[in-house]
């Protein structure tokens, strides 16, 4: 069991029968009361995050999570099908809602990690950086240079991004799947 105490970012346990994840926790300490525990949470299985408050008293179940390597392949009216990597036959599906914004990112045979609970998977989890060829670039226009020069480009899977204006088609770029950011242009 866990106490307020353990809620601690990237901590999984379950709510009302739902596996959660902390995403933020901070400690709030009250004049003449208990301290609390004020916790951002996101569900695992629909992706909702909320804020919610932890009390003394609160005690939650640890979450058994099991996390799998499997492969995206295709994408079909919201739905997102994959296959457990090695076995090509095992294959699932999952909602475009489910698994988030992150799914702008995803590119045929990325290699993702299956989030696995009680023996059904819930959701997948990105790498946190991928690199994805720039597929339409407009040309960088010079203009003010007081701070850096952006455009917008559209990568491989669909995505847009904000890069520098010396980025250009068939460019390979790395970017942050938490942030939906450019990092850096790859090698």
């Amino acid at each position: 069991m866990l106490s307020h105490n353990d809620l601690k970012k990237g901590v999984e346990f379950i709510l009302d029968n739902q596996p959660y994840e902390v995403l933020e926790s901070s400690f709030v300490f009250k004049a003449r009361g208990s301290s609390t525990v004020q916790a951002k949470i996101k569900n695992l299985i629909t992706g909702n995050v909320i804020p919610k408050t932890f009390n003394p008293a609160d005690k939650l179940k640890e979450a058994e999570i099991e996390k799998i390597l499997a492969v995206f392949i295709y994408n079909n009216r919201g739905k997102f099908v994959f296959h457990e990597e090695g076995n090509p036959s095992s294959r699932f599906e999952l909602e475009k809602e489910v698994i988030g914004k992150s799914a702008a990112f995803l590119k045929t045979n990325e290699k993702v990690e299956a989030v696995k609970f009680n023996d059904r998977i819930i959701n997948i989890v990105l790498p946190i950086k991928v690199k994805l060829k720039v597929a339409e670039s407009p040309p960088g226009v010079k203009g003010d240079r007081t701070q850096g020069g952006n455009k917008s480009v559209t990568v491989e899977s669909g995505a847009t991004v904000n890069v520098p204006l010396f980025i250009k088609q068939g460019d390979i770029i790395e970017i942050n799947t938490e942030t939906g950011e450019y990092v850096k242009r790859a090698e």
